[in-house]
């Protein structure tokens, strides 16, 4: 048995443990079910938070729903009214900090197995003394019971998404956190951009420019202020940096090592964080890129966007007789990356035979596994006949878009020599019916023709 004089609280763990157990309760339903079996607001050590837990359990007994937090920004205004003015600064200062996201929540998984551990050897203790007091009266049964039901609470109970506790969640604005891809015709019929935990994929043939649409993106990113994440295993990691250069500073490749300390002033007043990571050919799995980005969280990196160029040059991580099979996993795996990690993943991959010379690419043409298709939210393909790579020409057909329209033709301007590519309106031409297939050619050539001598202007 314990010590009556034992302090039973938090205060071991200190304050920012428990301000951080506070903000969790708030913002995970399920958790605060879970531990609200077990816990006790006198374990915070500090009053504001005694209250704050106070005011959210007391919500969800009264309305039977978990309080979202512009709810909780109402309750806290009626309900401190009567708590010393140092309480009411106190739990001001604490909900702001949850509100403007400053409240760091690093290491939530071990916070919430102390915090329910603590929990419910309390309720545990409190039931072997009630079962000691009982030996002499009661029977076995009665005493088991005591101590069965002890060890019920608090177990995991998160069965999904309950209907009705979880209502308010229904009618919040679901956070995205876009991250653009630059091109503003391809941003505004995806909501944005790519979305966190979503997975977006290039279709296109050998050379057509799936690397260099995967650079724009994430050089987009970077000069957005972002954390960019770039897996290569093709190409080395200090070729991709200087596509990386040539694509923000608008140098040609060719000509970078004569501009180097130009390009050094440029890169080095970039807010964005870019960190290039190269396996061999299938020597990386997704596992390996888990591992790789678990340590880079340790180290304080925390990424806004992951590129894998290419996922089809991924290992499998079991093995498959079918090489469709096999990718289709892979892919399947990338998103799963992407929701871990709660982040947007750029990746690419190859077309077969059909996709070579087409001028329009449909997810018909993509390599070996369809089922590469029903996983990504974002697909679109680059297709670059002969006659357009002489006039640096081509098309992106956007084939799914779970945001928004698909579908949809885009004419590209794509100057190899510094890693430029532009999206131009999708032309009106498309939909008059008496438009010939030759007479729509000779308009985007036109059209190819005019951007180009304007960009030469």
């Amino acid at each position: 048995m314990f010590s009556h004089q034992e302090k039973i609280d938090f205060s071991k763990f200190g304050k920012s443990f428990q301000e951080k157990l506070s903000h969790i309760i708030l913002d995970d339903r399920t958790f605060a079910d879970q531990i609200g079996e077990v816990i006790k607001t006198e374990f915070f050590e500090l009053k504001y938070l005694q209250l704050f837990c106070r005011l959210i359990y007391a919500y969800k007994t009264k309305y039977g729903t978990h309080p979202t937090r512009d709810i909780m920004s109402t309750v806290i205004r009626s309900a401190i009214s009567d708590e010393n003015e140092t309480v009411q600064a106190q739990i001001r200062s604490f909900f702001a900090r949850i509100l403007s996201s400053d409240l760091d929540l690093e290491g939530e998984e071990y916070v919430k197995e102390k915090a329910l551990d603590f929990c419910r050897k309390q309720k545990l203790k409190e039931a072997m003394m009630t079962s000691a007091k009982l030996l002499q009266s009661s029977s076995f049964d009665e005493i088991s019971k005591v101590i069965n039901e002890a060890l019920k609470l608090g177990s995991d109970n998160d069965h999904g998404y309950d209907y009705l506790k979880d209502f308010e969640r229904r009618f919040l604005k679901k956070d995205r956190s876009p991250v653009a891809t630059g091109w503003s015709e391809i941003d505004d019929i995806c909501s944005g951009g790519l979305g966190k935990g979503e997975l977006g994929v290039v279709i296109a043939p050998t050379g057509a420019g799936k690397s260099m649409a995967l650079v724009h993106i994430g050089a987009q990113a970077l000069l957005a202020g972002k954390t960019v994440v770039h897996y290569s295993f093709e190409l080395q990691d200090s070729v991709i940096a200087t596509r990386y250069d040539s694509c923000i500073t608008s140098i040609p490749l060719q000509e970078l090592f004569n501009f180097k300390d130009q390009i050094l002033e440029t890169v080095q007043n970039i807010e964005g964080k870019l960190i290039i990571k190269e396996y061999p050919t299938k020597s990386a799995s997704t596992e390996t890129l888990k591992n790789h980005l678990y340590k880079l969280k340790q180290r304080g990196i925390n990424p806004d966007l992951l590129i894998v160029d290419y996922g089809d040059l991924l290992k499998p991580i079991n093995n498959f007789k079918e090489k469709r099979y096999e990718l289709g996993s892979i892919y399947e795996e990338l998103r799963a990356v992407a929701k871990i990690n709660e982040c947007p993943l750029w990746t690419a991959s190859q077309t077969n035979r059909s996709g070579l010379n087409a001028e329009i690419i449909t997810m018909e043409s993509i390599s070996e596994a369809f089922n590469k298709c029903f996983v990504a939210d974002f697909i679109f393909s680059l297709s670059r006949t002969i006659e357009d790579k002489s006039n640096n020409a081509g098309r992106v057909f956007v084939a799914k878009n779970r945001n928004g329209i698909d579908g949809v033709v885009f004419p590209i301007y794509m100057d190899t020599r510094n890693v430029s590519i532009e999206v131009l309106k999708m032309q009106e031409f498309s939909k008059e019916e008496n438009t010939t297939a030759k007479e729509s050619k000779e308009f985007l050539r036109e059209k190819y023709k005019q951007f180009r001598n304007g960009e030469e202007r």
